[in-house]
């Protein structure tokens, strides 16, 4: 019996450490140019269900026709998820003209 449980034990441990952690990148147009970056966040709250504030990516890109957008998880975003238990998850949003 105590194999069985620490065998599941082990095994949704490593469902919890699996998790992905996700990047998206979108090309718009031709794509980064100049290398200029505008970095936003995202603010999601009960694991990422509900939105309470998100980057305005045309906002960030302004006036450019070609730019990349990237959204991410970085370390702090993960380690702030972790802390709140999966409350609040951010997201970093990157935009390249």
């Amino acid at each position: 019996m105590k194999k069985n449980f620490l065998k599941l034990a082990f095994v949704i441990g490593v469902c919890i450490l699996m998790t992905s952690c996700y990047t998206v990148t979108a090309t718009i147009g031709n794509g980064s140019q100049t290398g200029e970056k505008k970095i936003g966040h995202n603010h999601f709250i009960i694991a990422g269900l509900v939105p309470v504030g998100i980057a305005n990516v045309k906002e960030m890109a302004g006036d450019a026709k070609d730019y990349q957008v990237t959204v991410t998880h970085s370390f702090v975003d993960g380690l702030l998820s972790a802390i709140t238990g999966g409350l609040y998850t951010p997201t970093t949003t990157i935009v390249k003209k």
